[in-house]
């Protein structure tokens, strides 16, 4: 049997976090949640999340061309939701940073 989905605890200095991996045909999701938002890899449509999802004000954040939960810590983020911008989470920001604020 195929290991498809997997989430573990993730130590931040400030807390615990959860980190989320579902394995795919050809790719991989990979995203860290908190109890407020989340960062997800690529594949998160920040544009439907501020457009057509608006009205949910929904805090989250994606990273580009990240592979793994250690990636997504560390890389830059490339987009933001309005709602998480209001938090302070912005473009350029690291994704543990931005888990910080989510907190």
């Amino acid at each position: 049997m195929i290991k498809m989905i997997r989430m573990e605890p993730i130590a931040l200095d400030d807390g615990i976090v959860l980190g989320i991996e579902v394995k795919l045909p050809k790719t991989n999701l990979v995203m860290i949640t908190t109890d407020k938002g989340y960062i997800m890899c690529g594949a998160l449509d920040v544009d439907l999340l501020n457009s057509r999802l608006r009205e949910r004000g929904i805090i989250a954040a994606r990273a580009a061309g990240v592979r793994t939960w250690e990636d997504l810590l560390d890389s830059p983020l490339s987009d933001v939701t309005f709602e998480a911008e209001r938090l302070g989470i912005h473009s350029g920001m690291k994704g543990r940073d931005a888990l910080r604020l989510m907190r």
